[in-house]
C-alpha cells in the first residue's frame, strides 16, 4: 500500500475558483478523442472531477461552424464541464470564452500547450510559451471577458507545457504571473514543445512549477499532466510534485475506468479492480450508442472503427474481434461483433462471427491496411 501522507491534496476534492469538483482528477482536452461521448463515459465509470472539450476555435464558435459546434457539444450528463479555446488574438479569445460561458462552460481553458503544427503554425498553442509577457496580457483580456459574462460564476483556466525547449522552461514564471492576473488553475503537462509525445514526462518540471506558485502569494492549483496510465502513476505526481491534482489524457483512451481506481487509492488505499472483460464491452457497447445518439450512424462506426484498438487494448488477445469492428458496415452489426465476443469468438485468427461471411473476401492486404491505419 503506498504511503499517502506526504501531500495534503491527496484525497482532497478540488476546488477551481467558486467551482468545487468531486475529485481531484480531471479528463484532458485531447485533440480528435474527448468528445462529448467518450467524456460521458469516463465519467459513467467514476471518478471524473472534470472533463474537458476539445480544442476549440474561438473564430469557428463564434462563425457557428459545424465541427467547432460538434466539438463543443454538450449535456446534462456532462457536467461539470470546461471548454478549451486556442489562438493568440486577445478580442478573438475573448469573445470565444463569451460564447463558451453562454453554451454551458463551468469552467473555461486556454491552450497554451499543444504541439501540433496546425496549431502551433497559427501560433496558437504551446506558440504562446515563447512570448510570455504577450500571453500574459492576452490572458487577462479573456479572464476580464469571462468574469464580466459569467459575474464571477466561471474561472478561467490555462493548460502549459514546461517550455518551448529544454533551455526555454517558462513555465514556472509564467504560472505565477497567470495567477496574478485572475487565472484560477494551470495545468502542467511534463513535457517541452520540442519533445511532443516522445520520452517522458518531467515530474521535477512539474515540481518547480508548484514550488515556484506556492512561494509566490497567489497559490492556485497546480495540476500535474504526463505518463499517468496506472493507478500508482497519479500516487507518484502527486507525491513528488505535490500538485493539486492529476490531468489524463491518453491513459484514459483504453481505461476509462481509470479515475475511479486512482480516487478508490487515493481515498481507501486500495485502487478499484480491473473491469471484468464483459464489462469492458459494455463500455464499447455504450460508446458506440452515445456516438450514434450524438453525432448519428456514419460518424459513430469511423470513429468506432478509429478506436477499437484503444478501446478493446486492455483486452485478451483479440485481432479477430478488431478487425471484424474496423470492416462492421453499421451499429447493428458492431453490435452482433460484440455479442459474438460475449459467446467466446473472436478471439483467434481466422474466427469468422456469424452472419460477417459476407466479409471474409476482404484480403489479408486489405486487413492489414485497416489495422494499421486505425
Amino acid at each position: 500500500m503506498p504511503d499517502l501522507k506526504n501531500n495534503a491534496f491527496i484525497a482532497r476534492p478540488l476546488s477551481i475558483g467558486p467551482v468545487r469538483l468531486a475529485t481531484n482528477l480531471l479528463l484532458a482536452p485531447v485533440a480528435g478523442y474527448c468528445d462529448l461521448a467518450f467524456r460521458i463515459v469516463c465519467r459513467e465509470q467514476g471518478g471524473v472531477g472534470l472533463a474537458c472539450t476539445d480544442l476549440l476555435s474561438p473564430h469557428g464558435l463564434l462563425r457557428g461552424t459545424a465541427r467547432s459546434l460538434d466539438l463543443a457539444m454538450t449535456s446534462d450528463e456532462d457536467r461539470p464541464l470546461c471548454m478549451q479555446i486556442y489562438g493568440n488574438d486577445a478580442d478573438i479569445l475573448a469573445d470565444g470564452a463569451r460564447w463558451a460561458v453562454d453554451h454551458g462552460a463551468d469552467v473555461v481553458d486556454i491552450n497554451m500547450g499543444c504541439p501540433v503544427d496546425k496549431v502551433v503554425k497559427k501560433n496558437g498553442g504551446s506558440m504562446l510559451l515563447c512570448d510570455p509577457c504577450r500571453t500574459v496580457a492576452m490572458t487577462e483580456r479573456v479572464v476580464s471577458a469571462v468574469q464580466s459574462a459569467s459575474g464571477g460564476r466561471v474561472p478561467v483556466t490555462a493548460k502549459m507545457r514546461l517550455g518551448w525547449n529544454d533551455g526555454e522552461l517558462v513555465a514556472p514564471a509564467l504560472a505565477v504571473a497567470l495567477a496574478r492576473i485572475g487565472i484560477a488553475l494551470v495545468t502542467v503537462h511534463g513535457r517541452t514543445t520540442a519533445q511532443r509525445f516522445t520520452g517522458n514526462a518531467s515530474l521535477d518540471g512539474i515540481r518547480a512549477v508548484v514550488e515556484t506558485v506556492a512561494a509566490s502569494g497567489c497559490p492556485i492549483p497546480v495540476i500535474g499532466n504526463g505518463d499517468v496510465t496506472e493507478p500508482t502513476h497519479a500516487i507518484r505526481m502527486m507525491q513528488y510534485t505535490g500538485c493539486g491534482g492529476v490531468m489524463i489524457g491518453r491513459g484514459s483512451f483504453s481505461r476509462s475506468w481509470l479515475f475511479r481506481q486512482i480516487w478508490s487509492l487515493q481515498t481507501r488505499g486500495v485502487a478499484d479492480p480491473e473491469p471484468a472483460d464483459s464489462d469492458k464491452i459494455a463500455i464499447i457497447r455504450r460508446y458506440l450508442d452515445l456516438m450514434v445518439r450524438f453525432r448519428g450512424e456514419h460518424y459513430a462506426m469511423n470513429h468506432v472503427r478509429r478506436r477499437i484498438s484503444w478501446l478493446a487494448k486492455t483486452l485478451p488477445p483479440c485481432k479477430p474481434f478488431k478487425e471484424a469492428i474496423r470492416i462492421a458496415p453499421d451499429p447493428p452489426a458492431a453490435h452482433a461483433i460484440l455479442d459474438d465476443y460475449l459467446a467466446g469468438g473472436l478471439r483467434s485468427r481466422g474466427f469468422i462471427a456469424a452472419g460477417e461471411s459476407e466479409r471474409a473476401s476482404h484480403s489479408a492486404a486489405t486487413i492489414e491496411l485497416e489495422s494499421a491505419a486505425a
